[in-house]
């Protein structure tokens, strides 16, 4: 009866479902203001900014310790790592985060996740020394330098260059009231090796025992590293000996720095036999193992031979891990060794080895250099036929091989295979696909591209219809140009000066110039400042058609309009004049181009050469060449000067 009489006095205080939230609120024992501190301090608690700005102050220990010692156990050393990435600006903060972090026990301090964010602190900032300041305000805090962070600050002066410096603080170590040991001495000696100084990591190596440390298998592999990176491997074959008799079993990163050492020393056969040997004491290969073989047989052997010493150890070992043949087709396909690449890939599709999409778009590029397009169309069939995906680039670059090529049915083949597997997605692919064809030649091809795209609910845009007219102006069909710039108004685009420009290079190699020129005239009408380029194109077409005259006149008008001439601009006027004979007029143009601040290429200097061995038949050692005003292009002096020889001999009647 109690406890129904209690049920009752109970249910009166429960809320109503006809109440509103506001008498809820009102009659919660909880206000809303403490649910917003509660939820503010909770959140303060987790801001790693909040940690770093406390660590800049000056009583920084007093005021993290009182506002996150109580959340980081729960926080974790994730928290930690954060707020390291946060104040990587400042290494400085980094140390005073790790020492506080450092008092909540070994989780912290021995996280690798943690030690990694403070040594890529040091590391990327640094270097932080090891002052009487630092130690000052470390023991401030009732702290004292630890074994770790002074070994992750020397691995910091080992990256830095400042191995040397590594050594003056490892004598000093009894002074901080600290005694050497091996994870000391390790990080001493791996700062030795990675600075160059193999020399003194064997000095501290030497001094263990003396200090009553035993080297372990990282001390071992260090200075192996050391000495294979010299070539000196065996030296490293002993330190391994010593290794094994110590009790410590080798590991596989031992096998793979002696693989590297014997490569670099060019026993590369002895290095494929290690593999072997690795099979027998139980080690087994990573793909580090496999790529240092690799690369190493590549760097140390000529490519030939290197090819044939790896393609008979891939044969006798049908159980290489498949990272082996995806390295090796690397450093084919880097070789131009595309015929080796294709029958290595047939070698692996016999053994059940299927390419991934990274390694075959690394054997595309060499493959479309070197190949014949059936033999390129038969590889990239044959990796589609067994599932592989070609991406976007991929397929363009195969197409671009076989317009080259004029292998037009096999392009248009791989264009619909484009459309099938949904690659031409955007404008900006069509209009890349479009540029291949129309840059080939098969202008009539990407028109009908056009409609494709157009049916496909995309529009073409001012670059498409650019591209086209660009396309039919370098056939030399001003007709369909002006056709395509009748669409392109049509779909409510006005032409810029890319526009411009090709109309103009079209009508000048047509020879129709005063169309050129008066096109060049309405550009203003039309709003568009013409470019460089527009002006480069104009001048070209004035040289070429013998209306030098003109060309200089369109040259002086660059420099109204406060457009800067290049290089290009110069040199087909100062070609015209040399071949006409008017030395000089090209003389004079060749000297104005340091008025104009532009600096003469290696033509300029071909036919400013032209210029004066034309006005000095015999030219002797004191004289003025202008080709050494520029060094750089000095250093080719020879090669100008027999090209510039060259040149006036083609031209002489």
């Amino acid at each position: 009866m109690r406890s129904r009489r209690l049920l009752r006095d109970l249910l009166p205080r429960l809320p109503k479902p006809t109440d509103t939230p506001a008498q809820i609120r009102q009659r919660s024992p909880l206000s809303t203001k403490s649910g917003q501190d509660a939820a503010q301090s909770a959140a303060k608690a987790a801001d790693p900014d909040r940690a770093v700005s406390l660590l800049a102050e000056r009583d920084w220990f007093a005021r993290i310790n009182s506002e996150f010692a109580a959340p980081l156990r729960q926080l974790g050393p994730r928290f930690v790592v954060r707020a390291l990435q946060r104040a990587a600006a400042e290494p400085l903060l980094c140390v005073r985060l790790y020492v506080w972090a450092s008092r909540f026990g070994q989780r912290f301090a021995r996280d690798r996740s943690v030690r990694r964010a403070l040594r890529d602190a040091l590391w990327r900032r640094g270097p932080v020394v090891l002052s009487a300041a630092l130690v000052a305000d470390v023991r401030g805090c009732g702290c004292e330098v630890s074994e770790e962070l002074l070994c992750a600050l020397v691995e910091s002066w080992g990256r830095l260059g400042l191995a040397h410096y590594a050594h003056e603080v490892f004598v000093q170590m009894p002074r901080l009231g600290m005694r050497p040991s091996t994870a000391v001495y390790n990080a001493v000696i791996a700062a030795s090796v990675r600075a160059g100084s193999v020399d003194a990591a064997y000095l501290r190596f030497q001094q263990m025992p003396a200090d009553g440390c035993r080297p372990d298998c990282f001390t071992y592999n260090t200075l192996g590293h050391g000495v294979c990176r010299r070539g000196i491997v065996d030296e490293a074959l002993r330190l391994v000996k010593q290794m094994e008799g110590g009790g410590i079993r080798p590991n596989v990163f031992t096998y793979t720095m002696l693989v590297d050492g014997f490569c670099n020393a060019g026993r590369v056969e002895e290095a494929v036999g290690l593999l072997g040997r690795m099979k027998e004491k139980g080690v087994v290969a990573t793909e580090a193992t496999y790529r240092t073989l690799v690369h190493g047989a590549f760097r140390c052997l000529v490519k030939e031979r290197a090819c044939r010493m790896l393609s008979e150890w891939i044969e006798s070992d049908p159980t290489l891990h498949s990272s082996t043949y995806h390295t090796l087709l690397y450093c084919l396909s880097k070789n131009d060794m595309a015929k080796e690449a294709v029958e290595l890939v047939k070698n692996m599709s016999k053994r059940g080895y299927l390419l991934d999409s990274t390694t075959f778009n690394i054997v595309i590029p060499c493959a479309v250099k070197f190949l014949e397009s059936s033999d390129l169309c038969e590889l990239v069939d044959d990796f589609i036929k067994k599932g592989g995906n070609l991406g976007f680039d991929m397929y363009i670059m195969i197409i671009k091989s076989l317009l080259r090529c004029k292998d037009i049915s096999k392009a248009n083949k791989y264009l619909s295979q484009m459309v099938s597997d949904g690659l031409l997605s955007s404008v900006a692919s069509y209009n890349m696909v479009i540029d291949c064809l129309a840059k080939a030649g098969e202008v009539e091809r990407a028109l009908e591209t056009v409609k494709v795209m157009q049916e496909s609910g995309f529009s073409p845009n001012l670059v498409t219809f650019n591209t086209l007219i660009n396309g039919y102006l370098k056939l030399g069909n001003v007709h369909d140009a002006k056709a395509v710039l009748k669409m392109l108004m049509e779909h409510g685009f006005i032409p810029d000066v890319i526009t411009f420009t090709s109309l103009i290079d079209g009508l000048c190699r047509t020879h129709q110039l005063d169309d050129a020129f008066t096109c060049f005239s309405e550009m203003s009408e039309w709003g568009v400042r013409p470019n460089v380029q527009t002006y480069n194109v104009l001048i070209h077409g004035f040289c070429s058609a013998g209306h030098v005259n003109k060309a200089i006149e369109v040259l002086n008008k660059m420099k109204m309009d406060a457009i800067t001439p290049d290089a290009y601009s110069f040199n087909a006027p100062i070609l015209s004049f040399c071949r006409m004979r008017k030395i000089e007029k090209a003389q004079k143009l060749f000297n104005a181009m340091s008025r104009y601040g532009v600096s003469p290429d290696s033509y300029t200097y071909i036919w400013g050469l032209a210029v004066y061995l034309l006005s000095h038949p015999s030219p002797d050692q004191n004289s003025k060449i202008p080709l050494s005003k520029n060094p750089a292009a000095a250093s080719r002096g020879r090669v100008v000067w027999g090209l510039a020889t060259w040149a006036l001999v083609a031209d002489r009647p």
